[in-house]
């Protein structure tokens, strides 16, 4: 079995079709599809079941798509410290970061990683934990900024912990109290992040913890639109402490949150064993560097 054609194949699953796939490898999607065609004809099973424009995996089609993600990165990690052995002197970092919080905690750690290994090529993601995690588990990226705790696939580092608090807006009656319960708020709507990020999870779960379903007003990634939601009455929304600190609004109040669990706890995650080339061992002993009183391996 090629590489090549396995690599094809699980991008087209992931990219949901064989002209999307054709344009994430720099191909045509007619080089696409014979690629696809002959790792079918080296198994000997169909791998994709061709419905007009759509193509579903097959039962064969789900087991190599499994087993082929994990053989990839298996390549990688084989390709990479073979680099390493033949002393590499430039490098790639691929990184995952959310868009909560990494303006405060990552980007000082770029920039310095930046000025002291110039040569390395750093690749960057941004999406929310919850894709970060496939994308990790995938092996496309060597690190991603995920909340901890996470699955025992991942080792990773703590970067910091900040409570959550709860943004309302500056007339209700809760603005002006020290801390609350998220059992006070059943009765507003909430104003939450878009689907993929670990924050709404641990948000929505406290909520059901509590006995309730909450009323969702708006699901946005922008955090000032969030934020103008609460000062206009439209519902609360909620944020770390450190990222709430950095966005006050005068018509907006922050007020602690005594749920338990309600920990922001931002990570940097790597796939368990994977091989870490010099590049992301740097990357890792910088992060300490910076953030050293934070940091605690996992």
């Amino acid at each position: 079995m090629e590489f090549r054609t396995l690599r094809v194949f699980v991008e087209v699953v992931r990219q949901g079709g064989f002209s999307q796939a054709a344009k994430v490898i720099f191909s045509t999607q007619s080089t696409v599809s014979k690629a696809v065609k002959q790792l079918e004809d080296e198994l000997g099973v169909p791998l994709l079941d061709r419905i007009g424009h759509r193509s579903v995996m097959t039962a064969a089609g789900e087991v190599v798509y499994r087993r082929g993600i994990k053989l990839l990165a298996e390549r990688d990690d084989l390709l990479a410290e073979l680099d390493e052995v033949r002393g590499l002197k430039r490098g790639v970092l691929r990184l995952g970061l959310p868009p909560v919080g990494s303006s405060t905690l990552f980007a000082p750690v770029f920039a310095r990683f930046r000025q002291r290994y110039p040569g390395v090529e750093i690749r960057l993601l941004e999406h929310g934990s919850s894709q970060l995690e496939a994308i990790l588990r995938a092996g496309d990226i060597d690190f991603a900024g995920l909340l901890a705790p996470m699955s025992e696939e991942f080792d990773w580092q703590v970067v910091r912990s900040e409570p959550l608090v709860a943004l309302l807006p500056i007339d209700h009656p809760f603005a002006s109290r020290p801390r609350l319960s998220i059992e006070e708020l059943r009765e507003m709507p909430f104003i939450i992040f878009e689907r993929g990020f670990t924050l709404n999870r641990m948000v929505l779960d406290r909520s059901r913890e509590a006995g309730f379903e909450p009323v969702i007003a708006a699901q946005s990634s922008q955090i000032d639109f969030m934020i103008e939601l609460v000062a206009a009455g439209i519902g609360v929304t909620f944020l770390p402490r450190m990222i709430a600190a950095q966005r006050q609004h005068p018509m907006v109040r922050a007020v602690e949150l005594t749920a338990p669990g309600m920990v922001w706890r931002m990570s940097m995650a790597w796939r368990r064993g994977a091989y870490l080339s010099g590049a992301a061992r740097a990357w890792l002993d910088l992060l300490g560097e910076v953030h050293g009183g934070d940091a605690g391996q996992m």
